[in-house]
């Protein structure tokens, strides 16, 4: 199953960046950032919950359904594009699939004032005292590879420090256990996590289980006109969109007609 070869290989890597930076030294460090207090609190939510559709960019060196994903701009030009376009940008931290960086999102965050998720295979209390540390307004929760228990804990921290938090699902089961964190912000991820399908009626299928008020956020599958446009019809709030804007020469262009269909 590919996912649970992500956590795992995110269990390895661990150990790893505990050995470079301690736990107790990332929790100083993110406790520094929550007080020091230069991020507005909640702009993450905010600007998923202002009116009209709501548009995450993502920044993603590759992944494991596409493999390397060729960008035809870089980073810089890329965070300019964003910048004039986006409500929101996503980074991709984990290094083994995506070959993502936390130092990816710390460029990021220099240049840019959009409040950014931190997209990562969250599993130890660690990754969010250090998603706080390198700039990041809200982190992911990915209800299939954590228990009630730890959906629960991380809900908590996350909101001691701070950080915004998209709690991701796939299906009913996933969306009840979500909602036992009353969560602020429920994303629907269209890819299978199990299989890497995609299928974007799995947003307009359980959107009948999405309380009123919360925000819904539609993940991944989305590449053209007619996804959006069903996906408005649907009644979503917002986007996450990768691929269709890391492969796009000009994502500011493709972002402002899609908010205008």
């Amino acid at each position: 199953m590919i996912l649970q070869d992500i956590v795992n290989d995110k269990k390895e890597r661990l150990p790893m960046h505990k050995a470079k930076i301690s736990e107790k030294e990332m929790r100083r460090l993110a406790y520094e950032a929550l007080n020091e207090n230069t991020r507005p609190e909640g702009l993450f939510y905010e600007n998923m919950k202002k009116s009209g559709i709501s548009i995450i960019g993502e920044f993603k060196k590759a992944s494991p359904s596409l493999g390397h994903i060729g960008s035809k701009i870089d980073l810089t030009d890329r965070i300019d594009e964003y910048n004039a376009s986006v409500d929101a940008i996503s980074c991709l931290t984990e290094e083994d699939h995506f070959l993502g960086n936390t130092d990816y999102l710390k460029d990021i965050r220099s240049k840019s004032n959009l409040p950014i998720l931190r997209k990562d295979f969250m599993i130890d209390e660690y990754q969010f005292y250090e998603a706080k540390a390198i700039g990041a307004d809200a982190v992911l929760l990915i209800t299939a590879i954590l228990d009630d228990v730890m959906m629960r804990d991380f809900y908590q921290l996350a909101t001691e420090l701070k950080l915004d938090v998209l709690v991701e699902t796939h299906d009913e089961y996933e969306i009840a256990r979500a909602l036992k964190t009353d969560p602020k912000i429920i994303g629907v991820n269209n890819r299978n996590l199990k299989d890497f399908s995609i299928s974007l009626e799995n947003t307009g299928r359980l959107k009948k289980y999405i309380p009123k008020d919360k925000i819904y956020i539609a993940e991944s599958g989305i590449m053209g006109d007619e996804d959006v446009a069903y996906l408005k019809e649907v009644g979503v709030d917002g986007f996450l969109i990768g691929r269709a804007f890391m492969e796009a020469e000009n994502p500011a262009e493709l972002a402002s007609r899609w908010k205008a269909l």
